[in-house]
């Protein structure tokens, strides 16, 4: 090519890239317009969270007993049950070692002989616990299930005067039973003060609960504990204050091998806080369907035709108290429609944040 045709395209080009783009006609209008249809979605969320608070109909259409029997009732409440179940991932995944249980002496006293039992339930998982055999034991004997509380253990619930628990595991050997009081996870020195919260929240990453794994502690504990020669198989109750008032609610919810319950210093509570701020609600109890399926007044329908007695003391907190009062009602009437009204009591007696020894054990004693 010729020199000055050369110079003469290059200027073309340079000419071209310098031509302004014309301006698109778009549509254009300032973001903060439209706020306000952001603030009517979270309204209109709020409104449906308030409508779903309020609707009975799920629940209705799920739990339907049949009071023509106890058997026929018990029927009924299965497709409850299970629904139950699948809210809070039971049972875990996985089945116990091949590995034997361990009860391996610790002491003994005028009352018992003590022992630290270890029970394997899950992969690489035991259930531990201090499990005692009164003296004197002839035959079979009923076997307690004696759950602590919050932060607590079988060792702060049984020794020194078990402290606000009183006689609720040594008052059981004293009248001849077995007894199996457990350890449920909580902080002690070594471990962080959220290990049962962040425990719980890696659970629900797997399909299941820390509420789960503590309830298959028991009950897998039971398929070992039910083998002993000292204990009658037919003859199980159990206890618990506070957490373990807790579980003394969902654990014979599921498995009926537990024939009486007490449940002391629990039975409403997170009602009670979730009426005045839903998510004040420790994380171990925010399962699928708490609120809608699952409330305490409900749950007690898994329990119904067997024994439930609900403690609340006078002086205790209110929300360990006045929540209790208003949904004693539902969990009564599953028991008064079968004829069995003296198998549901719910007591508020004269004290505090505590284990009501005498009214425990004489309702105990009564059903099992």
């Amino acid at each position: 090519m010729k020199p000055f045709l050369l110079a003469l395209t290059l200027t073309s080009v340079v000419l071209k890239a310098q031509d302004p783009a014309p301006a698109p006609a778009y549509f254009e209008q300032r973001v903060a317009d439209s706020n306000p249809l952001r603030v009517e979605q979270a309204a209109e969320l709020d409104a449906y969270l308030t409508e779903l608070k309020a609707d009975t109909a799920r629940l209705r259409a799920l739990l339907k007993p049949d009071y023509t029997s106890p058997e026929a009732y018990s029927r009924s409440v299965q497709n409850y049950r299970q629904a139950f179940c699948d809210s809070i991932g039971y049972p875990p995944p996985g089945q116990p070692s091949n590995g034997p249980a361990s009860f391996d002496k610790m002491g003994e006293d005028i009352l018992g002989t003590y022992y630290r039992a270890r029970i394997p339930v899950l992969p690489k998982v035991h259930a531990e616990g201090i499990y005692i055999v009164p003296k004197g034991v002839t035959g079979k004997a009923p076997l307690i299930i004696s759950m602590h509380g919050g932060g607590g253990s079988p060792e702060v619930a049984l020794f020194n005067g078990g402290a606000n628990y009183h006689d609720m595991v040594r008052g059981a050997v004293k009248r001849g039973y077995v007894v199996f009081a457990p350890q449920h996870l909580f902080s002690v020195e070594g471990l962080p003060k959220n290990i049962r919260n962040t425990v719980d929240e890696r659970m629900r990453l797997l399909g299941t609960s820390l509420t789960a794994v503590e309830i298959v502690k028991i009950t897998r504990s039971l398929d070992v504990l039910l083998q002993r020669p000292e204990v009658n198989p037919q003859r199980v109750g159990m206890v618990g204050l506070s957490y373990g008032g807790y579980y003394a609610l969902v654990t014979p919810a599921l498995d009926p091998r537990i024939k009486v319950s007490v449940c002391s210093c629990y039975y409403g509570v997170q009602e009670g806080r979730y009426e005045r701020d839903e998510l004040s609600i420790p994380s171990d109890f925010k399962f699928k369907d708490r609120f809608s399926l699952f409330r305490d007044g409900e749950l007690a329908a898994l329990i119904c035709p067997r024994a439930l007695q609900i403690q609340a003391g006078s002086t205790d907190g209110v929300d360990h108290r006045e929540p209790g009062r208003k949904l004693a009602p539902i969990s009564a009437e599953y028991f008064q429609e079968l004829g069995l009204g003296d198998r549901f009591q719910h007591l508020v007696f004269e004290g505090r944040h505590e284990f009501h020894d005498a009214s425990a054990w004489d309702f105990v004693k009564k059903h099992l």
